[in-house]
Protein backbone atom coordinates (compact mmCIF):
# COMPACT_ATOMS: atom_id res chain seq x y z
CA UNK A 1 0.00 0.00 0.00
CA UNK A 2 2.90 2.37 0.80
CA UNK A 3 4.47 1.79 -2.62
CA UNK A 4 1.10 2.21 -4.29
CA UNK A 5 0.53 5.47 -2.43
CA UNK A 6 3.93 6.87 -3.36
CA UNK A 7 3.51 5.89 -6.98
CA UNK A 8 0.09 7.47 -7.20
CA UNK A 9 1.28 10.60 -5.42
CA UNK A 10 4.13 10.94 -7.88
CA UNK A 11 1.73 10.84 -10.81
CA UNK A 12 -0.78 13.08 -9.11
CA UNK A 13 1.86 15.72 -8.49
CA UNK A 14 0.86 16.89 -11.95
CA UNK A 15 -2.87 16.62 -11.29
CA UNK A 16 -4.74 19.18 -9.22
CA UNK A 17 -7.71 18.43 -7.01
CA UNK A 18 -11.16 18.84 -8.49
CA UNK A 19 -13.24 22.01 -8.47
CA UNK A 20 -10.60 24.68 -8.76
CA UNK A 21 -9.85 26.63 -11.94
CA UNK A 22 -7.10 29.05 -12.89
CA UNK A 23 -7.78 32.48 -14.28
CA UNK A 24 -7.60 32.08 -18.06
CA UNK A 25 -4.69 33.72 -19.75
CA UNK A 26 -5.66 35.72 -22.83
CA UNK A 27 -4.30 33.92 -25.84
CA UNK A 28 -4.46 34.08 -29.58
CA UNK A 29 -4.66 30.70 -31.29
CA UNK A 30 -4.75 29.44 -34.83
CA UNK A 31 -8.50 29.08 -34.50
CA UNK A 32 -8.84 32.87 -34.46
CA UNK A 33 -8.89 32.84 -38.26
CA UNK A 34 -11.54 30.12 -38.51
CA UNK A 35 -14.66 30.99 -40.50
CA UNK A 36 -17.63 31.78 -38.31
CA UNK A 37 -21.10 30.57 -39.08
CA UNK A 38 -22.74 33.81 -40.23
CA UNK A 39 -25.60 34.75 -37.95
CA UNK A 40 -27.81 35.44 -40.94
CA UNK A 41 -27.38 31.95 -42.38
CA UNK A 42 -27.20 29.87 -39.19
CA UNK A 43 -30.45 27.87 -39.24
CA UNK A 44 -31.74 27.99 -35.72
CA UNK A 45 -35.03 27.38 -33.94
CA UNK A 46 -37.18 30.53 -34.07
CA UNK A 47 -36.59 33.16 -31.43
CA UNK A 48 -39.57 34.98 -29.94
CA UNK A 49 -39.99 38.65 -30.72
CA UNK A 50 -38.54 40.79 -27.91
CA UNK A 51 -40.98 42.26 -25.43
CA UNK A 52 -41.61 45.91 -26.35
CA UNK A 53 -41.82 47.13 -22.75
CA UNK A 54 -41.01 45.99 -19.24
CA UNK A 55 -43.68 43.85 -17.64
CA UNK A 56 -44.89 45.41 -14.36
CA UNK A 57 -45.78 42.05 -12.78
CA UNK A 58 -43.24 39.57 -11.33
CA UNK A 59 -44.25 36.70 -13.60
CA UNK A 60 -40.88 34.97 -13.15
CA UNK A 61 -39.39 33.42 -10.02
CA UNK A 62 -35.94 33.75 -11.57
CA UNK A 63 -34.27 34.68 -14.83
CA UNK A 64 -34.77 32.59 -17.95
CA UNK A 65 -32.06 32.13 -20.59
CA UNK A 66 -32.81 30.98 -24.13
CA UNK A 67 -29.75 30.29 -26.25
CA UNK A 68 -30.18 29.41 -29.92
CA UNK A 69 -26.78 27.97 -30.70
CA UNK A 70 -25.09 26.95 -33.95
CA UNK A 71 -21.80 25.06 -33.56
CA UNK A 72 -19.19 24.38 -36.21
CA UNK A 73 -17.35 21.55 -34.49
CA UNK A 74 -14.40 21.43 -36.90
CA UNK A 75 -13.91 25.20 -37.18
CA UNK A 76 -14.26 25.53 -33.38
CA UNK A 77 -16.75 28.38 -33.72
CA UNK A 78 -20.14 29.08 -32.20
CA UNK A 79 -22.88 31.55 -33.16
CA UNK A 80 -25.51 32.39 -30.56
CA UNK A 81 -28.76 34.31 -30.35
CA UNK A 82 -29.39 34.77 -26.63
CA UNK A 83 -32.51 36.05 -24.90
CA UNK A 84 -32.57 36.74 -21.16
CA UNK A 85 -35.81 37.42 -19.33
CA UNK A 86 -34.49 39.08 -16.20
CA UNK A 87 -36.84 39.90 -13.32
CA UNK A 88 -35.76 42.64 -10.94
CA UNK A 89 -36.05 40.77 -7.65
CA UNK A 90 -33.46 42.93 -5.89
CA UNK A 91 -36.00 45.16 -4.20
CA UNK A 92 -34.04 48.11 -5.59
CA UNK A 93 -34.55 50.50 -8.47
CA UNK A 94 -31.69 49.80 -10.90
CA UNK A 95 -30.05 52.06 -13.47
CA UNK A 96 -27.39 49.58 -14.62
CA UNK A 97 -26.98 45.90 -15.33
CA UNK A 98 -23.76 43.91 -15.05
CA UNK A 99 -23.14 40.70 -16.96
CA UNK A 100 -20.24 38.26 -16.85
CA UNK A 101 -18.72 37.57 -20.27
CA UNK A 102 -15.99 35.07 -19.42
CA UNK A 103 -14.99 34.21 -23.03
CA UNK A 104 -13.84 37.81 -23.47
CA UNK A 105 -10.87 36.96 -21.25
CA UNK A 106 -9.37 35.26 -24.31
CA UNK A 107 -8.24 37.63 -27.03
CA UNK A 108 -10.44 37.25 -30.10
CA UNK A 109 -12.72 34.62 -28.58
CA UNK A 110 -15.84 36.75 -28.07
CA UNK A 111 -17.49 39.15 -30.52
CA UNK A 112 -20.84 40.73 -29.71
CA UNK A 113 -22.83 41.54 -32.84
CA UNK A 114 -26.04 42.82 -31.26
CA UNK A 115 -27.50 44.04 -27.96
CA UNK A 116 -31.04 45.21 -27.23
CA UNK A 117 -33.12 45.93 -24.14
CA UNK A 118 -36.87 45.40 -24.45
CA UNK A 119 -36.49 45.41 -28.22
CA UNK A 120 -34.50 48.65 -28.42
CA UNK A 121 -30.88 48.46 -29.64
CA UNK A 122 -28.39 49.60 -27.01
CA UNK A 123 -25.02 51.24 -27.60
CA UNK A 124 -24.38 52.64 -24.10
CA UNK A 125 -22.40 49.79 -22.64
CA UNK A 126 -18.84 48.96 -21.62
CA UNK A 127 -17.19 45.59 -22.17
CA UNK A 128 -13.98 45.42 -20.19
CA UNK A 129 -12.41 41.99 -19.76
CA UNK A 130 -15.04 39.65 -18.37
CA UNK A 131 -17.46 42.44 -17.36
CA UNK A 132 -20.25 43.95 -19.46
CA UNK A 133 -21.84 47.04 -17.89
CA UNK A 134 -25.05 48.33 -19.45
CA UNK A 135 -26.36 51.80 -18.64
CA UNK A 136 -30.15 51.63 -18.63
CA UNK A 137 -32.11 54.37 -20.45
CA UNK A 138 -34.76 54.32 -17.70
CA UNK A 139 -34.94 53.12 -14.14
CA UNK A 140 -35.59 49.38 -13.87
CA UNK A 141 -38.16 49.12 -11.11
CA UNK A 142 -38.58 46.29 -8.62
CA UNK A 143 -40.75 43.42 -9.87
CA UNK A 144 -40.43 44.44 -13.50
CA UNK A 145 -39.09 42.00 -16.09
CA UNK A 146 -36.55 43.13 -18.68
CA UNK A 147 -35.78 41.38 -21.96
CA UNK A 148 -32.11 41.37 -22.91
CA UNK A 149 -31.27 40.20 -26.44
CA UNK A 150 -27.67 39.49 -27.38
CA UNK A 151 -26.09 38.09 -30.51
CA UNK A 152 -22.49 36.95 -30.34
CA UNK A 153 -19.87 34.76 -31.95
CA UNK A 154 -17.28 32.59 -30.25
CA UNK A 155 -13.94 31.47 -31.63
CA UNK A 156 -12.92 28.79 -29.18
CA UNK A 157 -9.35 28.75 -27.86
CA UNK A 158 -7.19 25.65 -27.93
CA UNK A 159 -7.59 24.47 -24.35
CA UNK A 160 -4.98 21.74 -23.97
CA UNK A 161 -2.23 22.70 -21.58
CA UNK A 162 1.17 22.80 -23.26
CA UNK A 163 3.02 25.40 -21.18
CA UNK A 164 4.45 23.80 -17.99
CA UNK A 165 4.83 27.23 -16.41
CA UNK A 166 1.04 27.54 -16.16
CA UNK A 167 -0.39 25.46 -13.33
CA UNK A 168 -3.88 24.75 -14.63
CA UNK A 169 -5.31 23.66 -17.96
CA UNK A 170 -8.24 25.56 -19.38
CA UNK A 171 -11.61 23.88 -19.86
CA UNK A 172 -13.45 26.38 -22.06
CA UNK A 173 -12.43 25.80 -25.68
CA UNK A 174 -11.39 22.67 -27.54
CA UNK A 175 -8.84 19.88 -27.44
CA UNK A 176 -7.84 17.46 -30.17
CA UNK A 177 -10.87 15.30 -29.46
CA UNK A 178 -13.30 17.40 -27.39
CA UNK A 179 -15.19 20.71 -27.49
CA UNK A 180 -16.16 22.30 -24.17
CA UNK A 181 -18.60 25.14 -23.59
CA UNK A 182 -18.32 26.28 -19.97
CA UNK A 183 -19.24 29.79 -18.78
CA UNK A 184 -19.63 30.49 -22.48
CA UNK A 185 -22.59 32.89 -22.60
CA UNK A 186 -23.13 36.31 -20.98
CA UNK A 187 -25.16 36.08 -17.77
CA UNK A 188 -26.45 38.65 -15.30
CA UNK A 189 -24.38 38.40 -12.13
CA UNK A 190 -26.00 38.48 -8.67
CA UNK A 191 -26.90 41.81 -7.12
CA UNK A 192 -26.09 41.59 -3.40
CA UNK A 193 -25.98 44.39 -0.83
CA UNK A 194 -26.20 47.06 -3.49
CA UNK A 195 -23.45 45.68 -5.73
CA UNK A 196 -23.15 43.50 -8.80
CA UNK A 197 -20.97 40.59 -7.70
CA UNK A 198 -18.28 39.74 -10.23
CA UNK A 199 -14.87 38.95 -8.77
CA UNK A 200 -11.54 38.89 -10.54
CA UNK A 201 -10.25 35.51 -11.75
CA UNK A 202 -7.55 33.84 -9.70
CA UNK A 203 -4.91 31.16 -10.18
CA UNK A 204 -6.97 28.53 -8.38
CA UNK A 205 -10.49 28.24 -7.04
CA UNK A 206 -13.63 29.60 -8.67
CA UNK A 207 -14.35 33.32 -8.88
CA UNK A 208 -17.86 33.36 -10.37
CA UNK A 209 -21.09 33.62 -8.40
CA UNK A 210 -24.37 32.55 -9.99
CA UNK A 211 -28.04 33.20 -9.40
CA UNK A 212 -30.32 30.26 -10.10
CA UNK A 213 -32.03 30.52 -13.51
CA UNK A 214 -34.01 28.49 -16.04
CA UNK A 215 -32.38 27.47 -19.32
CA UNK A 216 -33.54 26.47 -22.78
CA UNK A 217 -30.59 25.77 -25.08
CA UNK A 218 -31.22 24.83 -28.70
CA UNK A 219 -28.14 23.29 -30.33
CA UNK A 220 -27.55 22.72 -34.03
CA UNK A 221 -24.30 21.54 -35.64
CA UNK A 222 -23.08 22.90 -38.96
CA UNK A 223 -22.50 19.45 -40.50
CA UNK A 224 -25.50 17.21 -39.77
CA UNK A 225 -23.65 14.20 -41.19
CA UNK A 226 -20.94 14.26 -38.51
CA UNK A 227 -22.74 15.43 -35.39
CA UNK A 228 -20.66 14.57 -32.31
CA UNK A 229 -21.99 12.96 -29.16
CA UNK A 230 -23.06 15.68 -26.73
CA UNK A 231 -23.11 15.73 -22.94
CA UNK A 232 -24.98 18.69 -21.50
CA UNK A 233 -26.78 20.11 -18.53
CA UNK A 234 -30.47 19.43 -18.75
CA UNK A 235 -32.98 17.13 -20.37
CA UNK A 236 -32.54 16.66 -24.16
CA UNK A 237 -35.41 16.70 -26.63
CA UNK A 238 -34.89 16.04 -30.34
CA UNK A 239 -36.13 18.72 -32.72
CA UNK A 240 -36.00 18.99 -36.50
CA UNK A 241 -32.26 19.22 -37.06
CA UNK A 242 -31.49 20.44 -33.56
CA UNK A 243 -31.60 19.30 -29.93
CA UNK A 244 -33.28 21.30 -27.19
CA UNK A 245 -31.96 21.06 -23.64
CA UNK A 246 -34.00 22.39 -20.71
CA UNK A 247 -33.17 22.70 -17.04
CA UNK A 248 -34.84 24.73 -14.29
CA UNK A 249 -33.37 26.46 -11.25
CA UNK A 250 -29.81 25.82 -12.40
CA UNK A 251 -26.65 27.79 -11.78
CA UNK A 252 -25.05 27.19 -15.19
CA UNK A 253 -25.43 25.43 -18.50
CA UNK A 254 -22.41 23.44 -19.71
CA UNK A 255 -21.86 21.31 -22.81
CA UNK A 256 -19.15 18.93 -24.01
CA UNK A 257 -19.05 17.35 -27.45
CA UNK A 258 -16.81 14.71 -29.01
CA UNK A 259 -16.94 12.28 -31.92
CA UNK A 260 -15.03 9.82 -29.73
CA UNK A 261 -17.31 9.72 -26.70
CA UNK A 262 -18.64 6.40 -25.53
CA UNK A 263 -21.61 6.50 -23.18
CA UNK A 264 -22.89 4.34 -20.32
CA UNK A 265 -26.15 5.17 -18.55
CA UNK A 266 -27.98 4.14 -15.44
CA UNK A 267 -31.37 5.00 -13.98
CA UNK A 268 -31.44 5.97 -10.30
CA UNK A 269 -34.69 6.22 -8.38
CA UNK A 270 -34.96 9.42 -6.36
CA UNK A 271 -38.24 9.87 -4.54
CA UNK A 272 -41.11 9.15 -6.91
CA UNK A 273 -39.05 9.69 -10.06
CA UNK A 274 -35.93 8.49 -11.83
CA UNK A 275 -32.70 10.27 -12.71
CA UNK A 276 -30.74 9.25 -15.80
CA UNK A 277 -27.04 9.27 -14.93
CA UNK A 278 -24.73 9.17 -17.96
CA UNK A 279 -20.97 8.63 -18.08
CA UNK A 280 -19.09 9.93 -21.13
CA UNK A 281 -15.57 8.59 -21.68
CA UNK A 282 -13.04 8.00 -24.43
CA UNK A 283 -12.20 4.64 -26.03
CA UNK A 284 -10.19 2.16 -23.96
CA UNK A 285 -11.56 3.61 -20.69
CA UNK A 286 -14.83 1.71 -20.45
CA UNK A 287 -13.84 -0.01 -17.20
CA UNK A 288 -13.09 3.31 -15.51
CA UNK A 289 -16.06 5.02 -17.16
CA UNK A 290 -18.40 2.39 -15.76
CA UNK A 291 -16.78 2.70 -12.32
CA UNK A 292 -17.26 6.48 -12.30
CA UNK A 293 -20.89 5.94 -13.30
CA UNK A 294 -21.46 3.48 -10.47
CA UNK A 295 -19.87 5.72 -7.85
CA UNK A 296 -21.84 8.78 -8.97
CA UNK A 297 -25.11 6.83 -9.07
CA UNK A 298 -24.46 5.48 -5.57
CA UNK A 299 -23.60 8.95 -4.29
CA UNK A 300 -26.76 10.36 -5.86
CA UNK A 301 -28.82 7.91 -3.82
CA UNK A 302 -26.86 8.46 -0.61
CA UNK A 303 -27.00 12.26 -0.77
CA UNK A 304 -30.68 12.31 -1.74
CA UNK A 305 -31.42 10.24 1.37
CA UNK A 306 -29.11 12.19 3.69
CA UNK A 307 -29.64 15.77 2.44
CA UNK A 308 -32.73 15.97 0.26
CA UNK A 309 -33.75 14.93 -3.24
CA UNK A 310 -31.65 15.60 -6.32
CA UNK A 311 -33.68 18.18 -8.30
CA UNK A 312 -32.95 17.38 -11.96
CA UNK A 313 -33.84 14.56 -14.35
CA UNK A 314 -30.31 13.97 -15.65
CA UNK A 315 -26.72 13.99 -14.41
CA UNK A 316 -23.81 13.84 -16.85
CA UNK A 317 -20.24 13.01 -15.85
CA UNK A 318 -17.64 13.64 -18.51
CA UNK A 319 -14.07 12.47 -18.94
CA UNK A 320 -12.22 15.71 -19.60
CA UNK A 321 -9.48 15.66 -22.19
CA UNK A 322 -7.37 17.59 -19.66
CA UNK A 323 -6.12 17.07 -16.11
CA UNK A 324 -8.80 18.96 -14.29
CA UNK A 325 -12.27 18.51 -12.84
CA UNK A 326 -15.11 20.96 -12.40
CA UNK A 327 -18.75 21.04 -11.41
CA UNK A 328 -21.64 22.57 -13.33
CA UNK A 329 -25.40 22.13 -13.16
CA UNK A 330 -26.38 18.46 -13.66
CA UNK A 331 -22.92 18.02 -15.20
CA UNK A 332 -19.31 17.66 -14.16
CA UNK A 333 -15.86 16.84 -15.54
CA UNK A 334 -13.36 14.34 -14.21
CA UNK A 335 -9.65 14.44 -15.03
CA UNK A 336 -8.45 12.02 -17.69
CA UNK A 337 -5.59 10.97 -15.39
CA UNK A 338 -8.08 9.72 -12.81
CA UNK A 339 -9.28 7.29 -15.46
CA UNK A 340 -5.72 6.30 -16.35
CA UNK A 341 -4.89 5.63 -12.67
CA UNK A 342 -8.05 3.68 -11.91
CA UNK A 343 -7.06 0.34 -10.34
CA UNK A 344 -10.39 -1.47 -10.26
CA UNK A 345 -11.11 -0.68 -6.60
CA UNK A 346 -13.01 2.07 -4.80
CA UNK A 347 -9.85 3.26 -3.05
CA UNK A 348 -8.70 5.73 -5.69
CA UNK A 349 -8.99 9.27 -6.98
CA UNK A 350 -11.57 8.46 -9.64
CA UNK A 351 -14.05 7.30 -7.02
CA UNK A 352 -13.68 9.98 -4.38
CA UNK A 353 -13.50 12.84 -6.87
CA UNK A 354 -16.57 11.50 -8.71
CA UNK A 355 -18.59 11.50 -5.50
CA UNK A 356 -17.15 14.90 -4.54
CA UNK A 357 -18.36 16.38 -7.81
CA UNK A 358 -21.73 14.67 -7.38
CA UNK A 359 -22.05 16.39 -3.99
CA UNK A 360 -21.71 19.74 -5.73
CA UNK A 361 -25.20 19.12 -7.08
CA UNK A 362 -26.29 19.97 -3.53
CA UNK A 363 -23.53 22.31 -2.32
CA UNK A 364 -23.14 24.72 -5.26
CA UNK A 365 -26.07 23.79 -7.47
CA UNK A 366 -28.94 23.86 -4.99
CA UNK A 367 -27.29 25.93 -2.25
CA UNK A 368 -25.20 28.62 -3.88
CA UNK A 369 -22.42 30.63 -2.25
CA UNK A 370 -19.76 33.18 -3.09
CA UNK A 371 -17.10 30.76 -4.29
CA UNK A 372 -14.41 33.43 -4.33
CA UNK A 373 -14.95 34.95 -0.88
CA UNK A 374 -16.40 31.99 1.06
CA UNK A 375 -15.39 28.87 -0.88
CA UNK A 376 -15.49 26.63 2.19
CA UNK A 377 -19.30 26.62 2.08
CA UNK A 378 -19.32 24.31 -0.91
CA UNK A 379 -15.85 22.74 -0.92
CA UNK A 380 -15.80 21.64 2.74
CA UNK A 381 -19.26 20.13 2.48
CA UNK A 382 -18.43 18.35 -0.77
CA UNK A 383 -15.18 16.98 0.63
CA UNK A 384 -16.92 15.73 3.75
CA UNK A 385 -19.65 14.26 1.55
CA UNK A 386 -16.98 11.90 0.24
CA UNK A 387 -16.73 10.54 3.78
CA UNK A 388 -20.52 10.19 3.97
CA UNK A 389 -20.43 8.22 0.70
CA UNK A 390 -17.77 5.85 1.99
CA UNK A 391 -19.47 5.27 5.33
CA UNK A 392 -22.64 4.23 3.49
CA UNK A 393 -21.16 2.28 0.56
CA UNK A 394 -17.63 1.23 1.58
CA UNK A 395 -17.38 1.55 5.39
CA UNK A 396 -14.19 -0.51 5.40
CA UNK A 397 -12.45 2.31 3.50
CA UNK A 398 -13.19 5.19 5.87
CA UNK A 399 -9.80 5.05 7.59
CA UNK A 400 -8.06 4.75 4.23
CA UNK A 401 -9.95 7.83 2.98
CA UNK A 402 -8.91 9.94 5.98
CA UNK A 403 -5.25 8.98 5.68
CA UNK A 404 -4.91 8.99 1.87
CA UNK A 405 -7.28 11.76 0.81
CA UNK A 406 -7.08 14.16 3.76
CA UNK A 407 -4.30 13.72 6.29
CA UNK A 408 -1.51 12.78 3.88
CA UNK A 409 -1.16 16.52 3.15
CA UNK A 410 -1.06 17.52 6.85
CA UNK A 411 -3.79 20.14 6.33
CA UNK A 412 -3.55 23.38 8.28
CA UNK A 413 -5.04 26.85 8.23
CA UNK A 414 -8.38 28.55 8.75
CA UNK A 415 -11.10 27.29 6.48
CA UNK A 416 -13.00 30.58 5.95
CA UNK A 417 -10.45 32.18 3.63
CA UNK A 418 -11.15 33.73 0.22
CA UNK A 419 -9.38 32.14 -2.73
CA UNK A 420 -7.17 35.23 -2.87
CA UNK A 421 -5.75 34.52 0.61
CA UNK A 422 -4.89 30.89 -0.06
CA UNK A 423 -1.15 31.54 -0.50
CA UNK A 424 -0.92 28.84 -3.15
CA UNK A 425 -2.99 25.97 -4.45
CA UNK A 426 -1.94 23.38 -1.86
CA UNK A 427 -2.33 25.65 1.22
CA UNK A 428 -5.71 26.77 -0.14
CA UNK A 429 -7.06 23.24 -0.65
CA UNK A 430 -5.56 22.08 2.64
CA UNK A 431 -7.63 24.72 4.39
CA UNK A 432 -10.89 25.06 2.46
CA UNK A 433 -11.23 21.38 1.52
CA UNK A 434 -9.37 19.22 4.03
CA UNK A 435 -9.48 21.31 7.21
CA UNK A 436 -13.12 21.88 6.32
CA UNK A 437 -13.72 18.13 6.37
CA UNK A 438 -12.14 17.92 9.82
CA UNK A 439 -14.31 20.78 11.07
CA UNK A 440 -17.50 19.09 9.89
CA UNK A 441 -16.44 15.76 11.37
CA UNK A 442 -15.72 17.31 14.76
CA UNK A 443 -18.97 19.27 14.64
CA UNK A 444 -20.88 16.08 13.83
CA UNK A 445 -19.23 14.20 16.70
CA UNK A 446 -20.01 17.06 19.12
CA UNK A 447 -23.71 17.55 18.31
CA UNK A 448 -24.55 13.98 17.27
CA UNK A 449 -25.75 12.43 14.01
CA UNK A 450 -29.43 13.23 14.53
CA UNK A 451 -28.85 16.95 14.95
CA UNK A 452 -26.13 17.06 12.28
CA UNK A 453 -28.20 15.55 9.49
CA UNK A 454 -31.37 17.37 10.56
CA UNK A 455 -29.36 20.59 10.25
CA UNK A 456 -28.05 19.72 6.76
CA UNK A 457 -31.55 18.86 5.56
CA UNK A 458 -32.93 22.13 6.94
CA UNK A 459 -29.96 24.08 5.58
CA UNK A 460 -30.76 22.70 2.12
CA UNK A 461 -34.51 23.32 2.47
CA UNK A 462 -34.09 26.93 3.59
CA UNK A 463 -31.29 27.76 1.16
CA UNK A 464 -32.32 25.99 -2.04
CA UNK A 465 -32.04 28.36 -5.00
CA UNK A 466 -30.38 31.07 -2.90
CA UNK A 467 -26.85 32.35 -2.32
CA UNK A 468 -25.91 31.79 1.31
CA UNK A 469 -23.18 33.07 3.60
CA UNK A 470 -21.27 31.64 6.53
CA UNK A 471 -23.63 33.56 8.80
CA UNK A 472 -26.57 31.67 7.28
CA UNK A 473 -24.80 28.37 7.93
CA UNK A 474 -24.34 29.09 11.63
CA UNK A 475 -27.73 30.76 12.01
CA UNK A 476 -29.52 27.61 10.82
CA UNK A 477 -27.15 25.34 12.74
CA UNK A 478 -27.98 27.14 15.99
CA UNK A 479 -31.64 26.13 15.66
CA UNK A 480 -30.74 22.42 15.69
CA UNK A 481 -28.53 22.11 18.76
CA UNK A 482 -27.96 23.69 22.14
CA UNK A 483 -24.55 22.02 22.45
CA UNK A 484 -21.62 24.39 22.78
CA UNK A 485 -19.29 24.07 19.77
CA UNK A 486 -17.64 27.48 20.05
CA UNK A 487 -14.21 25.98 20.70
CA UNK A 488 -14.40 24.10 17.39
CA UNK A 489 -15.32 27.31 15.56
CA UNK A 490 -12.37 29.14 17.13
CA UNK A 491 -10.05 26.35 16.04
CA UNK A 492 -11.08 26.33 12.38
CA UNK A 493 -12.31 29.88 11.63
CA UNK A 494 -10.31 33.08 11.67
CA UNK A 495 -13.57 35.05 11.99
CA UNK A 496 -16.11 34.14 14.68
CA UNK A 497 -19.65 33.85 13.38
Amino acid sequence: MRNKLLHTLFVLTFILSACSSIAPEPTTTASATATLIPAATATLPPTNTPEPTATPVPVLERAKYTLDTAIDYDAHTVTVNEKILYPNLTGKQLNTLALAVVPNLWSGSFTMTGLALNGTPITTYTLDGQRLDIALPDFFKPNEVMTIDLQFNLVLPFAEQEDPSVSRPRIYGYTKRQLNLTNWYPFVVPYINGEWVLHEPWYYGEHLVYDAADYEVNVRFADPATVPTVAASGLPEAGEGFTRYTITSARTFALAASREFQVATRSVQVGDGNVTVSSYYFPFFEFAGQAALQASAEALSVYSARYGAYPHKTLSLVMGDFNDGMEYSAFFYLSRDFYSLYDGTSANYLTFVAVHETAHQWWFEQVGNDQAMQPWLDESLCTYSERIYYENIHPDLINWWWSYRIDFYNPQGFIDIPIYDGEGFRPYTNAAYFQGAHFLDELRARIGDEAFFAFLQDYLAQSRGKIVTTNDFFRILATHTSTDYSDIVRQYFRNIY
